[in-house]
């Protein structure tokens, strides 16, 4: 976990000095410049590293986020490889970051917690309301 809180920190780090260039488009010289995709990496892990101060993420969700995370950073480096990135395969990464995006506002919503960081899922805090039936019974 060490490792992944340091090279989130090196991407947010390498997405602050990328800021200075266009959004989308490559720097002049630089064909395989991404600053956007940089940026958007940058927010997602900040995002999913809240998630996990928070307790809104449970470990095993949190692997999965950090999963899809490197996926889209092999693409990003495939794409980097022959030495430019196409628009063709900038929008295919954006589509995954898009995807990424939406899975990490469900799983940060959806009721699931560690709150306590003990690896385990924690019940919602909500009692069941009692009902007549259920009522003076013990199970």
């Amino acid at each position: 976990m060490k490792i992944k809180l340091l090279m989130g920190a090196l991407v947010i780090a390498a997405g602050g000095a990328a800021m200075a260039q266009p959004a989308t488009l490559p720097a002049p010289g630089n064909p395989t410049a991404t600053p956007r995709i940089d940026q958007r990496e940058a927010n997602q892990e900040k995002r999913i590293q809240q998630g996990v101060k928070s307790g809104e993420l449970t470990p095993r969700e949190t692997n999965r986020l950090q999963a899809e995370q490197g996926r889209i950073q092999k693409a990003e480096t495939k794409a980097k490889a022959d030495g430019k990135v196409t628009a063709k395969e900038r929008e295919h990464i954006e589509h995954m970051q898009n995807h990424a995006s939406r899975d990490i506002k469900r799983e940060k919503h959806d009721g699931q917690r560690d709150m306590n960081h003990d690896g385990h899922k924690d019940r919602p805090t909500t009692a069941r309301p009692q009902t007549a039936h259920t009522q003076g019974k013990r199970s």
